[in-house]
């Protein structure tokens, strides 16, 4: 079905890069048409309205939610653009649909996405109070989870940089998982169908990022909302946004994360989950923890007093500075990276690439600290 789609044209570039808040949706949500039903669902602990969108009749029903954890929004993006897509292209809305009922969730943390952070105005992360339903954000996905009753679950949300797939030099540019019911990790009948759908999501993407897609670690904790909803006996599955080449600003993953939405709701509409197997869930890598942002090698080079150093390790870390998320650099690591890979790599002992470095002002201010 996504061969068909022209993104270009149906992607909402007016909302871009990674600071995403109710502000930044309001337009889009105010400009969809009658057939979709926008509601305000409930309120954050700072009054902030959260609001859900839900569209089809079908008798399938999908509930999805974004930005649980503030600071994550690539997947509030994607869910944008495959509002736009349903909203501009009626005829195969209406086919996909005819079967689905969507209820969307676009930002359940609005504070936390005001403040750029993981948790919410209370400083609790909320994926890990779905038994203790101690926060208002909390208490909303969960009487929304119960009066939708929905028969499918996509839990959206974002994974940092150093993810990459199996022990490869490949990003986890897309993660999976469907969650575990029980410490035994048993595979339940809701489990194994989120799996065949994470299968035809798979299938998909590799024809965009082969070797890009990582399954994420499925130890159970019963306080995480997909564990809790999975045992519920609804098929769960946990979208992970991740890094690509150069895309800080992940207006690349977005893509790949709207392409796989299209491609389970396609799956769940068509009745296509027997097609794939559950097993082949497992063929999916497990992520590693392997990569640093930069890393900086034979530092000799650059500075002989740094000899004893090896190889630097560099993690950006996110801040938000006037309504903007900027990258700035930590070390992280010094001494031998082996086993370890790098989004950008400087290996000084390569006089074009020590030029580039010497360029690069805040890394370089970075590592005359440890002068």
């Amino acid at each position: 079905m996504i061969d068909n789609i022209n993104y270009a044209d149906i992607k909402v570039a007016s909302v871009f890069g990674r600071y995403i808040t109710n502000g930044s949706i309001q337009d889009v949500l105010a400009n969809l048409n009658e057939s979709f039903r926008v509601e305000t669902i409930g309120k954050s602990v700072l009054q902030r309205p959260i609001k859900s969108i839900t569209i089809g009749n079908g008798e399938k029903r999908i509930l999805m939610w974004s930005q649980m954890h503030g600071n994550e929004s690539t997947t509030t993006k994607a869910i944008l653009d495959l509002l736009n897509y349903l909203k501009i292209n009626e005829q195969e809305s209406q086919e996909l649909l005819k079967n689905c009922t969507l209820k969307i969730i676009p930002i359940l943390s609005p504070d936390g996405a005001a403040a750029y952070t993981r948790i919410n105005a209370n400083e609790v992360d909320l994926n890990r109070d779905a038994q203790d339903l101690t926060q208002p954000e909390s208490i909303v996905l969960r009487e929304t989870f119960n009066l939708f009753k929905p028969n499918y679950a996509f839990n959206l949300h974002g994974q940092r940089t150093f993810y990459n797939v199996g022990n490869t030099n490949k990003s986890a540019t897309v993660s999976f998982l469907s969650p575990s019911v029980d410490i035994e990790r048993k595979l339940t009948k809701p489990r194994k169908i989120a799996m065949q759908i994470i299968v035809a999501m798979n299938e998909m993407l590799q024809n965009y990022i082969p070797g890009g897609v990582g399954r994420y670690d499925d130890g159970f904790n019963l306080n995480c909302v997909g564990d809790t909803f999975q045992s519920l006996n609804c098929p769960t599955i946990l979208f992970e946004a991740g890094h690509y080449e150069n895309d800080y600003d992940r207006e690349i993953v977005r893509h790949f994360i709207f392409n796989s939405l299209i491609t389970a709701i396609s799956t769940i509409s068509f009745n296509t989950i027997s097609n794939f197997k559950y097993e082949d869930y497992f063929k999916i890598p497990e992520n590693g923890k392997q990569f640093y942002d930069v890393i900086i090698k034979n530092i000799q080079f650059y500075n002989p007093e740094l000899k004893d150093l090896g190889s630097v390790g560099v993690q950006f870390t996110e801040v938000l500075e006037e309504n903007k998320v900027v990258f700035k650099p930590k070390i992280e690591k010094v001494g031998a990276l082996n086993g370890f890979f790098g989004h950008k790599v400087y290996d000084c002992s390569i006089e074009s690439q020590l030029t580039e470095l010497k360029q690069e002002t805040e890394l370089c201010k970075l590592v005359n600290s440890k002068l």
